[in-house]
């Protein structure tokens, strides 16, 4: 069967997707629509292309919402709601969805846009994450959604254990930083409120601001810790 609207990619691309599904243990039977997922809007825009992945990240995002609440609901029996939504923030942000991404060696496969690869377009986060998330759409339009489903559930399995076992670092100042933007289109801006202590054993608040509100004070023992906690208590009220 056939799918309308998919790009002809050459036999030496084909290869290298071939390459690729070995590597990360996927087979499409549609390799074009492997390849539509990483056709960045750089490449379309300068090529007066409509083809890009955004509309197959858009599937991939409702799809990896879907399987990791099913994973975090029926494998966290004890956990509440609000619980079940924090590990669920964790494991599917920017940082850890590129992090995934640069495992799986996405960031080689991407196809983009001359200005978007000068400055560094393979190295930035929201792409990789978005390129995931494409990826996951891609492969249910191609295979389904039990196929999509298992090969989300391997790439998101590893990152809850992490969470719940304490392995993984919680970077509540990037988690902050997604918020903002997201809602806000704005950055979060820390300010030093106080600090207190001998040199041996100093403590310090830090407050921080976005969308026009200021939160915190978040305290630690030394700057970077107390910008964590000012990011968690924002992130509390947000």
């Amino acid at each position: 069967m056939k799918l309308p609207g998919l790009p002809i990619i050459s036999d030496a691309r084909k290869k290298e997707l071939c390459v690729f599904q070995h590597n990360v243990g996927i087979k499409f039977r549609h390799i074009e629509l492997l390849h539509l997922a990483f056709v960045h809007r750089s490449i379309s825009n300068e090529a007066h292309s409509k083809v890009n992945n955004e509309r197959l990240e858009f599937l991939g995002d409702a799809i990896l919402g879907a399987v990791t609440a099913s994973l975090l609901y029926n494998g966290l029996t004890e956990s509440n709601e609000g619980e079940l939504a924090k590990i669920k923030s964790i494991v599917v942000s920017e940082e850890t969805l590129s992090g995934i991404a640069r495992e799986l060696q996405i960031d080689t496969m991407m196809v983009l846009g001359r200005g978007e690869e000068l400055s560094g377009g393979r190295g930035k986060k929201a792409l990789l994450a978005d390129a995931l998330e494409a990826l996951f759409g891609a492969l249910y339009i191609d295979s389904g959604f039990k196929a999509a489903s298992l090969f989300i559930s391997r790439c998101i399995a590893p990152e809850i254990d992490k969470v719940r076992e304490n392995k993984g670092k919680e970077d509540y100042k990037s988690h902050l930083q997604e918020v903002c933007q997201r809602k806000f289109k704005d950055y979060p801006s820390y300010r030093l409120a106080k600090r207190a202590g001998p040199e041996h054993e100093r403590y310090f608040w830090i407050e921080v601001s976005c969308g026009g509100r200021t939160f915190g004070p978040g305290m630690g023992k030394n700057k970077k810790h107390a910008e964590q906690e000012a990011a968690r208590l924002a992130l509390m009220q947000l």
